[in-house]
């Protein structure tokens, strides 16, 4: 997420980190290379300016003098404007006194409002809501089959009718969402390839019918300054109350997330990053900045363990731990478990100090679809007892798994070093769900 402008202020800032003192001159220089960096990332060149001029005033002023390590101490200034740019804290959505809670989602076409709508029912009913989507797209052909089928996946319902009356769909919605006890309703509006005066009059006439208790712009997160500029003009006719930022896990340079707070004063509520169904979190401006600063998320990091991991499960594991008992079976559960967590890549992003390893040995998701393949192929006497597998039975799970025998030795070698490790390790404690050892991949 946000590579490109992560590795940019990154060597932007290597000037001054290890300054045992700072100088006007050395600030500047660094500073200029800030500046450089924002631009190329696409943030709009008047936040930029404002940054800047922030972030000078404070590196030159006595609260950095009196520091012990300068250098850290303009990383933390900088980290500390990037969290006041982008909204300083997470706002939650505004829910209603009386179900149901409704959702207006808008946007142009392209920006994701489609997929954003199942993967926010999808979280909404992890915190123990009861959402229903609203196919209010009339335009585009596969809006309506595409929000069903994704209801159907997630088994939320979707209100859908043949009318391509959007205004009164919507009205008609939170009748139903009333009688089927959905305390939340999720509208999937219309959108274009362009901002024309016919979508914004029905997007105005469905919010002043229904009169939504929150209204998200969704913006994708790869577009930069036509995102912003889109969300300028939809503030201006629907003055929505809160940002979603989409495709954050692609290229996408950065400037959405760092302008579209500054430009519109409104907070960005959520952020989607991935394909997948729970790929969406909450978007929190410290844990933000961290990673674009190389810092890590572990705090995000751990919400998405306790997520996933079953704790009854965990303890099991623990005492197979103690027990010298850890078998194969054990471990293809506990990749189940990181897998459900998002890609390797992201997980590992949220780690303090692992960027810069990450550059350089880039890590493959493949590998663990590899290992799945060789476990799968194995009878489950095998992987109780991997001992017993001979050179005859190597083969055959390399055929079976579609690798190679190295592929196989390679895991089982592994595999063996892990248990060894954790001989060693069986007098320490072991916390529920932490994945001991080096994964073999």
């Amino acid at each position: 997420m946000l590579e490109d402008l992560s590795q940019k202020l990154e060597i932007a800032l290597k000037k001054v980190r290890g300054q045992g003192k700072l100088s006007e001159k050395n600030i500047s220089d660094s500073l200029k290379e800030i500046r450089r960096a924002l631009l190329e990332a696409d943030v709009n060149y008047r936040v930029v300016k404002q940054f800047i001029k922030d972030v000078q005033s404070k590196a030159v002023g006595e609260e950095v003098l009196r520091s012990v390590t300068p250098g850290q101490q303009i990383v933390k200034i900088v980290h500390d404007e990037l969290v006041r740019l982008m909204g300083e804290s997470h706002t939650e959505i505004k829910t209603a006194g009386i179900p149901p809670t409704v959702i207006m989602l808008c946007g142009l076409q392209g920006s994701g409002k489609t997929t954003f709508a199942g993967k926010l029912a999808n979280f909404l009913r992890k915190k123990g809501r009861r959402p229903m989507l609203v196919a209010a797209d009339v335009y585009r052909p596969a809006a309506k089959k595409q929000l069903e089928v994704l209801g159907k996946s997630m088994d939320i319902p979707v209100y859908s009718t043949p009318s391509d009356d959007a205004v009164q769909i919507c009205k008609e919605s939170i009748k139903a969402a009333r009688e089927k006890a959905r305390d939340v309703l999720i509208l999937d509006t219309a959108g274009r390839l362009h901002i024309d005066e016919d979508m914004m009059r029905e997007l105005e006439e469905v919010k002043k019918t229904v009169q939504p208790h929150e209204i998200l712009f969704v913006a994708d997160g790869m577009t930069g300054q036509d995102a912003v500029n889109a969300a300028k003009q939809f503030l201006e006719r629907l003055d929505f109350g809160g940002v979603v930022l989409t495709k954050m896990d692609g290229d996408a340079r950065g400037g959405a997330a760092l302008s579209i707070r500054a430009v519109t004063g409104r907070p960005i509520r959520f952020m989607s990053v991935g394909e997948k169904m729970d790929a969406i979190e909450p978007f929190h401006p410290d844990r933000i900045a961290s990673r674009i600063l190389g810092m890590g998320d572990v705090v995000s990091l751990v919400e998405k363990a306790q997520e996933v991991i079953d704790v009854e499960e965990a303890q099991k594991l623990e005492q197979k731990l103690r027990k010298d008992l850890f078998t194969l079976e054990d471990f293809y559960s506990q990749l189940q478990q990181i897998k459900k967590m998002g890609s390797l890549e992201q997980i590992l992003g949220m780690i303090p100090g692992l960027n810069k390893q990450l550059r350089k040995a880039p890590v493959d998701d493949k590998a663990i679809v590899r290992v799945e393949a060789i476990i799968n192929s194995m009878t489950p006497e095998e992987r109780r007892k991997p001992q017993i597998i001979n050179g005859s039975r190597r083969r055959r799970i390399a055929m079976g798994s579609g690798t190679k025998v190295q592929d196989v030795n390679q895991l089982l070698r592994q595999f063996q070093e892990m248990r060894k490790m954790m001989k060693r390790m069986k007098k320490m404690k072991f916390k529920p769900g932490m994945m001991p050892g080096s994964l073999p991949f």
